[in-house]
């Protein structure tokens, strides 16, 4: 069975969008790359993508990896069983993925989850 899946993007409480400004910084071959996986998710689920998704570990966070020479990350947690919500996007630059990046992702997420 397909269990597809929502996919949300983090709004701020001002209604700012960080991860359409994050993907609109892309080029446009990382935004597909990216915009890719996501519809894949909403159309067959989060099984579909396993090579591309990973928990962060000791966090409720996963990411979605573009692997190769792009490294983009986008940070998600599980708004509901059958939703996820895109809480940050970065390109990761050295082999661990940076503590700040992780607080942003926290942040938002306790702000989602008040």
């Amino acid at each position: 069975m397909i269990s597809s899946m929502k996919v949300f993007y983090y709004s701020s409480s001002e209604g700012d969008s960080p991860i359409s400004d994050f993907l609109d910084s892309l080029s446009q071959k990382q935004q597909a790359k990216l915009i890719r996986i996501f519809s894949t998710i909403e159309e067959y689920g989060l099984q579909s993508v396993l090579p591309h998704i990973k928990s962060i570990s000791g966090y409720p966070l996963w990411e979605i990896r573009v692997i190769g020479k792009d490294n983009i990350r986008a940070v998600y947690a599980r708004k509901h069983k059958d939703s996820i919500i895109i809480l940050h996007g970065f390109v990761k630059k050295k082999q661990k993925t940076p503590l700040k990046e992780i607080i942003i992702a926290m942040t938002r997420y306790h702000e989602i989850t008040k």
